[in-house]
C-alpha cells in the first residue's frame, strides 16, 4: 500500500505494520497553543483486557501533551480495533511501535520524539525507549511485577513515572521499589509522581493526571533550548 503522509490535521489512518495494517490516530496541538517541533507517540494498555488507543488515560495523556504544543500519535496494537494481526505478548507490539515511530520520524524529521504509555503500553514503550532514542519517556502505571522489567535497559532520557497509590491492577509498592532501584543507576532526570487515592484507571483523577503530566514534562519541551531538543 502507499505510505500515508504524516497529516497536519486530526486524522485516523491505516499504516502498514509488521503483522498487517495498523490503525493510527494523529492529532495536532490544541488550536490556541503555539505548535512545537515535538511528536509524542502514546501506547495503550493490554489488548486482552480491553485496552485500546481510545482508553481514557491514553487520550488524557495525549491531550495534556497537545496543550503544551505537541502533535500526538496514538495507535492500536496488532489485533486491536482496526489493526490486523494477533496479540503477541509484547514482542510483536514492540515491532508495531517501531513501525509507527519510523513513519512519524520520516514524516516529521525535524521533530523531537517522545514516547509514552499506560500500563502494558508503558512496558512496551519502556522496552523501546533506548533503541528508538526517545527525547523523553512518560510511564503511567508501569506494570512492574507483571512483566519482565528486569530485562529492560535503564532509560537515560528524561523520564516521568506516574503511579496511583490505590492501583488495583499494578501493585504500587512494586512500582515504587522498581523505580527506586532503577533511578539509582542513572542519577538525575527521573521523577516519580505518586498520586494518592488513585486507582489504576485514574477514576475521578484524570484532571490531576493531566496536571501531573504537564508539570512534569514542561522543563523538557523542545523549541526553547531545553534538553531533548537534539533527540
Amino acid at each position: 500500500m502507499t505510505i500515508p503522509a504524516f497529516p497536519d490535521v486530526a486524522t485516523t489512518l491505516s499504516l502498514a505494520g509488521p503483522a498487517g495494517l495498523l490503525e493510527v490516530a494523529v492529532d495536532p496541538p490544541e488550536a490556541d497553543v503555539p505548535p512545537r517541533p515535538l511528536v509524542a507517540v502514546i501506547c495503550h494498555p493490554l489488548p486482552t483486557e480491553g485496552g485500546t488507543m481510545h482508553n481514557k488515560v491514553v487520550t488524557m495523556a495525549a491531550r495534556a501533551l497537545r496543550e503544551l504544543g505537541a502533535t500526538t500519535v496514538r495507535f492500536n496494537f496488532r489485533g486491536t480495533g482496526g489493526s490486523e494481526g494477533t496479540f503477541d505478548h509484547g514482542e510483536g507490539e514492540l515491532d508495531d511501535l517501531r513501525a509507527v515511530v519510523a513513519w512519524a520520524r520520516a514524516g516529521r524529521p525535524e521533530a523531537t520524539l517522545w514516547l509514552g504509555g499506560f500500563s502494558f503500553g508503558a512496558y512496551v514503550s519502556l522496552r523501546g525507549a533506548a533503541e528508538l532514542q526517545a527525547g523523553l519517556l512518560l510511564s503511567i502505571a508501569p506494570p512492574a511485577g507483571r512483566w519482565a522489567f528486569e530485562t529492560i535497559e535503564t532509560p537515560t532520557m528524561p523520564w516521568l513515572v506516574i503511579q496511583g497509590d490505590e492501583d488495583e491492577v499494578v501493585e504500587p509498592q512494586a512500582v515504587f521499589d522498581w523505580f527506586e532501584a532503577v533511578s539509582k543507576q542513572r542519577g538525575e532526570g527521573a521523577e516519580l509522581v505518586r498520586m494518592p487515592e488513585t486507582s489504576h484507571f485514574f477514576h475521578r483523577k484524570l484532571m490531576d493526571l493531566r496536571g501531573a503530566i504537564k508539570h512534569g514534562v514542561q522543563r523538557y519541551l523542545p523549541g526553547n533550548g531545553n534538553p531533548g531538543d537534539a533527540a
